[in-house]
């Protein structure tokens, strides 16, 4: 994992545990609140899925760069 994706995680991570302190925190009625946590962990869950994807794409990355070295080294 490189330093700028673990920076964008340790982002993510803040800002959710920030988001659910507030949410909890918050006087609100029952059925407002567990609306709020549910935007909230569907925001979470596709911060996740954009992460994943970011990665998926640097390990490809790194795969091919791996095989290229290879081949170089090859011939």
């Amino acid at each position: 994992m490189t330093s700028n994706t673990k920076i964008i995680l340790g982002m993510l991570a803040a800002a959710a545990a920030g988001a659910a302190i507030g949410v909890l925190l918050a006087p609100e009625k029952g059925s407002e609140l567990r609306r709020k946590i549910k935007d909230g962990i569907d925001e979470v869950m596709e911060d996740v899925s954009e992460l994943l994807a970011l990665g998926r794409d640097e390990m490809k990355s790194m795969y091919k760069t791996a095989q290229e070295a290879e081949a170089e080294m090859e011939s």
